[in-house]
């Protein structure tokens, strides 16, 4: 695919051009259809085009199309910020500002932090993802490709093994490796935040250990640490309840929103306690276009569409699809590089696992160019890129995810003969 003037910085996965959705549906511009198990890397849980959305975002077109808030105040902003008081599942009274995008929520959960504590340290986690922004950036997980000759990174940032069921690391290995660093490296009393995602996304789908999100709640508790939740990926819907959070039965101080929240426009959210959320002076939390009108009335329908017992409903049916295909691929024999399913409710991955032939990352590589012939777009994720996210709207007609799946069997056929070499080096150049 010719990319004329674009950098070469940028990572393409699928070298073909879409020209236009219809719920989990995409056309190229050739005119070929795909089933998008891809839905914008998270950001379209309720899929292209939904007429609720579209509604609203052109009725709001033809009356106020921008307002910078902290300069001029619409109703648009107030009437998100209130709605999300109501959607998000905490305890206290919800204070938020809106952003442009999950990098910018996490900066400035980051600045808000640093006021509220005066402390500069920040933990993250081991193949955590928060942004490519250069503060964000420190937080990730891992440095290929994100911080690659990048060289020092702002902030003091001390990273930890992130606990899971799905990554072979358990809460007490965690709990063990937080205290060494209290002990050796930093004290807790430097710390401004802990930020950690629910469900890790580009780290391959992970839920973070339950328990080990209640001792981390109790332990910032103690050292008045601000505990961040990341749910940029997992959050409006995905797990199958509004935040990924609820599952482990821990609330966070601060919460990061994006993605989905305005199902596709591109707005985003820092929200928590206020008097955290009021701890930066006057005029130091804003932007220029943080909250645009458009994307505000696309975020309020949202909200308005994702009632828990859809959420509820429309996770129980994608999940439980995506179990029978995987059982089934399994139990076949036929797929000797499938590994596990990760994950929770609809935000699924398999993990691809190296055989004598190829590695898994090479296996998955082969497998998006050859699902994507069959017509079904796929993505990967993991430290490694051999993890498979399943990532098709909510939304998506039983048909149409029967379709997608069954694309993704033919596919599976095509490359479970070990890929040659000339695909191995194709794939790892």
């Amino acid at each position: 695919m010719d990319l004329p003037h674009i950098s070469d910085a940028l990572g393409i996965v699928h070298p073909i051009c879409i020209e236009r959705g219809r719920n989990a549906e995409v056309w190229d511009e050739q005119g070929k259809h795909y089933v998008d198990f891809v839905g914008g890397i998270g950001v379209l849980n309720l899929g292209h085009g939904h007429p609720a959305v579209v509604e609203a975002v052109r009725a709001q077109v033809g009356t106020l199309m921008h307002s910078a808030f902290n300069a001029l105040p619409h109703r648009g902003y107030l009437e998100v910020a209130r709605a999300l008081d109501a959607f998000v599942p905490v305890s206290y009274p919800l204070s938020c500002m809106l952003t442009n995008s999950g990098a910018e929520a996490t900066e400035n959960a980051l600045k808000i932090a640093r006021a509220a504590t005066g402390r500069q340290g920040v933990i993250a986690f081991d193949d955590g993802f928060h942004g490519r922004t250069l503060a964000a950036l420190n937080l990730n997980g891992k440095v290929k490709p994100y911080k690659n000759r990048l060289g020092a990174l702002p902030g003091a940032v001390h990273h930890l093994p992130f606990p899971s069921r799905d990554g072979g690391v358990d809460a007490d290995t965690a709990m063990a490796a937080l205290e060494r660093l209290f002990e050796v490296e930093v004290p807790a009393d430097e710390i401004a935040c802990i930020i950690v995602e629910p469900v890790q996304g580009e780290g391959g789908f992970r839920l973070l250990c339950a328990d080990f999100a209640a001792r981390l709640r109790a332990l910032c508790e103690t050292h008045g640490i601000v505990l961040i939740f990341d749910e940029i990926q997992s959050g409006f819907g995905r797990t199958g309840k509004r935040f990924a959070f609820s599952h482990l039965d821990v609330e966070p101080d601060l919460l990061l929103m994006g993605k989905s929240m305005a199902a596709g426009l591109p707005l985003a959210a820092v929200a928590g306690k206020a008097e955290l959320m009021n701890a930066p002076p006057k005029g130091g939390l804003g932007g220029t276009y943080s909250g645009n009108a458009v994307a505000c009335a696309a975020a309020r329908t949202v909200m308005e569409v994702m009632s828990e017992e859809r959420l509820t409903d429309w996770s129980e049916r994608q999940e439980a699809r995506f179990m029978e295909a995987y059982r089934d691929w399994r139990s076949s024999g036929r797929y000797p590089m499938l590994g596990e399913m990760t994950g929770v409710g609809a935000m699924r991955g398999i993990v691809f696992e190296d055989t004598p032939g190829a590695t898994g990352a090479e296996h998955l590589a082969a497998l998006l160019d050859a699902a994507r012939e069959e017509g079904v777009l796929l993505m990967p994720s993991g430290r490694r890129r051999n993890v498979l996210r399943l990532l098709p709207p909510l939304t998506t007609e039983p048909e149409v995810l029967g379709e997608g799946l069954a694309r993704l069997e033919s596919a599976l056929r095509r490359v479970s003969i070990e890929p040659t070499t000339t695909d191995t080096e194709r794939h790892t150049r």
